[in-house]
């Protein structure tokens, strides 16, 4: 009964949104939490039929399930999105889900690494290896270039701007950019390939990528948060730390430093400023001094 809105909506966030499979199968995922729901309550209608008070039903019921607010949302969040196809191609005329509100978060800011503690990992990494000098350049680039893990694994060599310095992947959603690499990473990064990535010899499929593993293919996600995790517990750093800090870390000190939102919003790969505006969570000590450089009347009695 569902299956032929399902296959719709898969094509429709395929084709039209662009979506990442990872990002598109959560929202199928989301789907099929209502279907799950409706056959325990014996309940057999199609999309259409699924009145206002069963989604509250449904809502009750993913909150006694335990899923926290988050979750919650993202799950209402994904039915809005299946809603708004079904409406879209006229397969609906009156959207459940209208008078439904998204739980309320309270917005948790990311842990953030300073400047000293990035240096203390880095210096636990046993650069006498072929592993350690990938590794460090790992951390350069999450650090430098504030990639996602995702787009850090996807790294092709083709995408390395040696000579004008930049670095082209492709984010959330199939979106390109191009982001800067600083001087430090970009030497680190020339070192780790002229001496160890060019030697290597890659398995079928996995030569257009930056980073391998010993074996010659693509690193993994788990493989960088595995990195991550042992350099932050050598450096006995108490922080919750994951490939994504540094992305975080990236953000915050350009802000701190005085960079454009706009332009760290450019870099980040953000499709809202909204999103970016997380990075303006400064120390007072930051927030008086930009006030005494830059406001006309700061220091008028």
């Amino acid at each position: 009964m569902w299956e032929p809105y399902i296959k719709g909506f898969k094509a429709y966030l395929r084709l039209e949104k662009a979506l990442a499979d990872n990002t598109l199968q959560a929202y199928i995922d989301d789907v099929e939490k209502l279907i799950q729901f409706l056959q325990l309550r014996g309940i057999s209608v199609a999309p259409q039929k699924v009145s206002s008070a069963q989604m509250h039903e449904f809502i009750n019921w993913i909150h006694e399930m335990g899923f926290l607010a988050s979750s919650q949302a993202r799950i209402i969040s994904g039915l809005k999105n299946f809603y708004k196809y079904l409406l879209e191609e006229e397969l609906l005329e009156s959207n459940p889900l209208k008078m439904i509100d998204t739980p309320k978060i309270r917005r948790k800011l990311p842990a953030v690494l300073s400047t000293e503690e990035i240096e203390l990992m880095m210096a636990q990494i046993d650069r006498s290896s072929a592993e350690g000098e990938r590794n460090k350049t790992i951390i350069e680039m999450l650090y430098s270039c504030g990639l996602r893990v995702s787009e850090l694994v996807n790294l092709e060599i083709a995408n390395l701007y040696w000579d004008d310095e930049f670095v082209r992947v492709i984010g959330k959603g199939n979106k390109e950019r191009l982001i800067p690499i600083g001087s430090v990473a970009l030497k680190q990064a020339r070192l780790y390939y002229d001496s160890i990535r060019r030697h290597q010899n890659p398995q079928a499929g996995h030569s257009k990528y930056f980073f391998l593993n010993r074996r010659g293919k693509q690193l993994t996600r788990v493989m960088i948060f595995t990195i991550v995790k042992n350099l932050a517990e050598k450096a006995q750093i108490q922080k919750t730390v994951s490939p994504h800090t540094f992305r975080h870390s990236f953000a915050t000190h350009l802000v701190e430093g005085g960079a454009d939102l706009r332009a760290v919003q450019d870099m980040l790969g953000h499709e809202s400023i909204t999103t970016t505006e997380i990075y303006t969570h400064l120390d007072r000590s930051h927030l008086r001094k930009v006030l005494e450089n830059y406001h006309p009347r700061f220091h008028k009695a």
